[in-house]
């Protein structure tokens, strides 16, 4: 007998173990729509977040808030774009035109400075690989489209998520046995009201370092510092990469007016990154689970590798999700197990 119930401990690992293989490999395969999904999820709390204030101020019906939501959100950005689009698309054009001479003054900074040929043959080095990615400019083309086709079914999706979440929660919960629905419910609970803190935080936090860089670079002169601004404003969603993507133009077209504009404009990215980081983040999401940076950078290459820019974009939410589901469905009962004497009963603690 004890032979008999060996084996089938044995072939129920087994099972459990390619069960496991089987699923990684779908998820794998499925990634793209994994990751459609997860963005329609984020764009869900995002307009959960609109429309909650306004069921509570006005006593409207959560459809009615979320419906008008969404027609201010639409009537806010057509504003935007009737008001701005116009100067940002000419001072867009003119930070194109204008980056050939900003590269070619920069060198020219470069060549008089002691530090000079070094950042010279790594700036050559660069240019080279960036050779390469322009031949593939076909390919990054219909990634872009295919980018934007993700981004309307986000929205769409989205929309339908927000109309009604009790309904695609209780739907998800019951995948799970019915013992662990409980766990599985208090963790996904948990984990939207860290992506909820984390968007609006992440949002204020933005729209300070768009102001704050915007006006700076006005201030020293630089041409298209509005463009810059926001450049800079939707770039910062994007951890450590966004920030330095954002401050390459700027830097160089300050060099079109002087070396002393292009310096200052790298001592204001430095000064405003420093302020995001040690004031803005933790003063606006202290309210949200502490990402280490470590574990932000790895995903984000992680994520960039795996699922293109995509993933990227999406890297920094999608962390925050994953580190409070690790922290409530696996650490969690991992020292809840541990801490257990064996054939004793406890009762379960109500902060978990």
């Amino acid at each position: 007998m004890q032979t008999s119930a060996g084996i089938r401990s044995y072939v129920g690992r087994v099972l459990i173990a390619l069960a496991l293989g089987a699923g990684f490999l779908l998820a794998w395969h499925l990634s793209g729509l994994l990751l459609v999904v997860f963005g329609a999820v984020v764009i869900a709390v995002m307009l959960d977040a609109a429309a909650s204030p306004l069921a509570r101020y006005l006593r409207l019906s959560h459809g009615l808030a979320l419906a008008l939501a969404v027609t201010l959100l639409a009537a806010v950005l057509t504003l935007l774009v009737w008001l701005f689009g116009a100067q940002l698309a000419g001072e867009l054009g003119t930070l194109r035109d204008a980056l050939p001479e900003a590269w070619a003054r920069f060198q020219e900074w470069l060549a008089t400075s002691p530090a000079g040929p070094v950042v010279l043959q790594m700036a050559e080095q660069a240019r080279a690989s960036a050779a390469g990615l322009a031949a593939k400019a076909g390919t990054l083309a219909m990634s872009a489209s295919g980018n934007i086709t993700y981004l309307l079914l986000m929205v769409a999706g989205g929309i339908y998520l927000a109309a009604q979440p009790r309904l695609y929660r209780d739907g998800l919960l019951k995948l799970f046995p019915t013992d662990r629905r409980q766990l599985v419910g208090d963790a996904l609970d948990a984990s939207g009201s860290a992506l909820r803190y984390w968007l609006l935080g992440q949002l204020v936090t933005m729209a300070v370092v768009g102001l704050l860089t915007g006006m700076g670079l006005w201030l020293l002169g630089v041409p298209g510092a509005l463009g810059l601004g926001i450049i800079t404003l939707l770039l910062d969603f994007v951890p450590f990469i966004g920030p330095v993507a954002a401050g390459i133009p700027a830097v160089l077209l300050g060099f079109t007016v002087s070396p002393e504009v292009g310096l200052g404009s790298l001592v204001l990215f430095t000064a405003v990154q420093q302020l995001e980081s040690h004031v803005l983040q933790p003063l606006i999401q202290q309210r949200v689970v502490s990402l280490p940076p470590a574990v932000l950078l790895v995903s984000l290459f992680a994520s960039g590798l795996l699922f293109g820019l995509l993933g990227v974009i999406l890297a920094a939410p999608l962390t925050v999700v994953v580190f409070v589901l690790v922290k409530r469905l696996y650490v969690r009962e991992a020292l809840h197990t541990f801490t257990q004497v064996p054939g004793e009963h406890r009762p379960p603690d109500p902060q978990e």
